[in-house]
């Protein structure tokens, strides 16, 4: 089966620095691919650069390869116009931070409604107003209905999590990049989050790039992993091969790092080398 996206030698540059230096990734249509590393490893300019959101501080090279019914485009070759309207459409993304995310003046189901109709014109608000309370209701908001005049700042973050899920799979994007969803949420919502991101995958066979810190999160969800160090693609594999069995230093000293019940805590933690 012919790639849905591939990333292919990819390099981002801001100023001297090289914050990405000849990433290659390819991600298969309903797969879900993992991409793991530290904070400033380069896992979130990879994500804003197939999307062309970089801004035009970055320097970016290397290709983007899309598949269309045509055949396949080059992200990073298309015109500002054509990127806007493949973004939300085709290809959606979840931010990091909910709060910062939504619009903090404009109610919760105008911003669903308007992410339909930015590539809908011709829907009436009536019908915009259907299909953003259909998504509100498939991602769990409870009393839909009656919270769609609410703004952000009358829900909890993993409510404001899952209304921006809402607005990302509201056009039935055939890629989602989900970076860092669950961050900011507490154990057990992030649960709550990662189990409604797997069964939305499943029902809409969308395929997915969930990007993370945390190998055990990316596990919970990825069938396939990417570790990412200092610009870098490390090590590529099954997800339970690399929890189980990682073959780079960089990877063990991951899962190293992360403190489990069996962890002694009488010595420190081990260090990410």
């Amino acid at each position: 089966m012919a790639d849905l996206l591939e990333i292919d030698s990819l390099r981002i540059r801001f100023g001297d620095t090289e914050a990405v230096r000849g990433v290659s990734l390819r991600l298969d249509e309903g797969e879900v691919l993992g991409l793991v590393g530290e904070s400033g490893s380069g896992k979130s300019a990879t994500a804003l650069a197939t999307l062309g959101l970089l801004g035009t501080a970055a320097r970016v090279s290397g290709r983007i390869l899309w598949r269309t019914e045509g055949g396949s485009v080059d992200l990073l070759q298309e015109s500002a116009s054509a990127l806007r309207r493949r973004r939300g459409r085709e290809i959606a993304m979840i931010f990091q931070e909910p709060m910062t995310a939504l619009n903090p003046v404009m109610s919760i189901g105008r911003q669903v409604a308007e992410s339909a109709e930015a590539h809908f014109p011709s829907w009436t608000g009536r019908e915009s107003r259907r299909k953003a309370l259909a998504g509100l209701e498939a991602v769990a908001i409870p009393d839909a209905a009656q919270r769609y005049g609410d703004y952000p700042h009358q829900f909890s973050g993993g409510q404001r999590q899952r209304i921006l899920i809402a607005m990302a799979l509201i056009n039935r994007p055939r890629l989602l990049i989900a970076d860092e969803p669950t961050t900011a949420l507490d154990v057990t919502v992030q649960a709550q989050v990662l189990e409604l991101l797997k069964k939305l995958q499943a029902e809409h066979g969308l395929a997915m790039l969930f990007i993370s810190h945390d190998l055990a999160v990316v596990g919970e969800v990825a069938s396939r992993v990417a570790v990412m160090h200092a610009g870098e693609i490390v090590e590529t594999g099954p997800s339970q091969q690399l929890l189980t069995a990682p073959t780079h230093p960089y990877t063990r000293s991951l899962l190293a790092a992360v403190p489990t019940l069996r962890t002694d805590r009488s010595r420190p933690l081990a260090l990410i080398e």
